[in-house]
């Protein structure tokens, strides 16, 4: 017999708690033997006590609460700590998933094909309830911007209905820092990393409105997006890293521009304009390769990772004015000579970036 553990993060879930509870002891089986772990995520409600007093009748279930409320991603990390089973799941407290699914989700990690079995909302069912349009393409989007950087393919990053083989969540748990929302892509992106089998398959879903108490909001979209490029930039494929960083050095040309203007101004003298606005526009461009896509320290300590990003782009400023005066002398025209040195100049940053300033040189570590 193999146990299978359903984590329940609860948020003021009050009135559903029960009946998905009871939902979820209907699976089991003589072949599946079932632990359930409710943390209640510090409830303004009745959920605590309602759990509990499902604990007192279920002996597999086990009731666990935050003292502060914290998000989704905290209250599953801490229910995966105390999970016990073969195979380590997700359920959400309200009615849109069926833990039916379950029981088609679990034969491909009990049968040793997969690993890690995703339940997509968006394979085929035979009926759906048509909600909002704007929420299914956010998720959709999303889920097509992690493909893109995990060289996964995978069709709903943001479902739910996760489960796992027990060592695979032990193994990412300790690396997991999203509180919110943010804990989907993030686990998507360690999954790609750990080079796991992963599985899909189709489950029934049953959507509820921000009237009957959905909590996602476009704030948690965001997040998403900023989790994906954070987690999974660095080691995503090189063109991926290379779009990623022309975006950055975009921005960081945008502002040396807007800097400059707003020094002249105010009557900054030229030569302090220039150096005043560059020194900016590279420091944002630091801070923006260690937020979207490169990993901070990887190579050197802060101290040295600060130098050698100083080095290079004092090679690179070097070398542009080479170029551009190298084929303005040779007869080229302003505009062609600046474009052609600003290529190299992209194509240089990027690489040195990647493989000097934030080299990551433990290639073992797969996180």
């Amino acid at each position: 017999m193999k146990t299978l553990s359903l984590v329940i993060p609860v948020y003021n879930e009050q009135a559903t708690l029960k009946q998905i509870v009871d939902n979820v002891l209907k699976i089991q089986t003589e072949e599946i033997k079932l632990e359930i772990i409710i943390v209640d995520d510090c409830s303004s409600d009745n959920s605590y006590d309602t759990a509990l007093r499902i604990a007192q009748e279920n002996p597999c279930v086990r009731v666990f609460r935050q003292d502060k409320n914290q998000g989704k991603g905290a209250a599953l990390r801490k229910g995966f700590s105390f999970a016990t089973g073969d195979y380590i799941g997700i359920q959400d407290a309200d009615m849109e998933y069926n833990p039916k699914d379950y029981l088609k989700m679990i034969k491909p990690l009990i049968e040793n094909k997969a690993d890690v079995v995703y339940g997509s909302r968006y394979l085929k069912q035979d009926t759906r309830r048509v909600l909002y349009f704007w929420h299914t393409f956010m998720n959709k989007a999303l889920t097509l911007l992690t493909n893109m950087y995990t060289n996964l393919d995978i069709t709903d990053m943001e479902t739910c209905y996760k489960l796992f083989k027990k060592e695979v969540i032990n193994s990412i748990i300790p690396k997991l820092k999203e509180n919110r929302f943010g804990f989907e892509p993030e686990i998507t992106v360690y999954i790609s990393k750990g080079k796991f089998r992963v599985y899909e398959c189709a489950i029934t879903y049953n959507p509820r409105t921000y009237e009957e108490g959905k909590k996602i909001c476009a704030k948690d979209g965001l997040r998403a997006l900023y989790c994906i490029l954070h987690y999974g930039a660095h080691s995503a494929p090189i063109p991926m890293q290379f779009i990623l960083y022309i975006l950055i050095g975009g921005i960081s040309a945008i502002a040396n521009i807007l800097i400059f203007l707003i020094l002249m101004n105010l009557n900054i003298s030229l030569v302090y304009s220039i150096g005043i606005a560059f020194i900016f526009s590279a420091v944002i461009n630091y801070l923006l390769c260690i937020v979207f896509l490169f990993r901070h320290k990887a190579h050197w300590t802060s101290f040295g990772e600060i130098l050698s990003y100083i080095l290079t782009v004092a090679i690179m400023g070097s070398l542009d004015y080479g170029i551009t005066y190298g084929l303005l002398f040779f007869g080229m025209s302003n505009f062609w000579a600046k474009a052609l040195s600003s290529l190299i100049g992209v194509v240089g940053n990027f690489l040195l970036r990647k493989y000097f300033v934030f080299l990551e040189t433990n290639k073992n570590n797969i996180f």
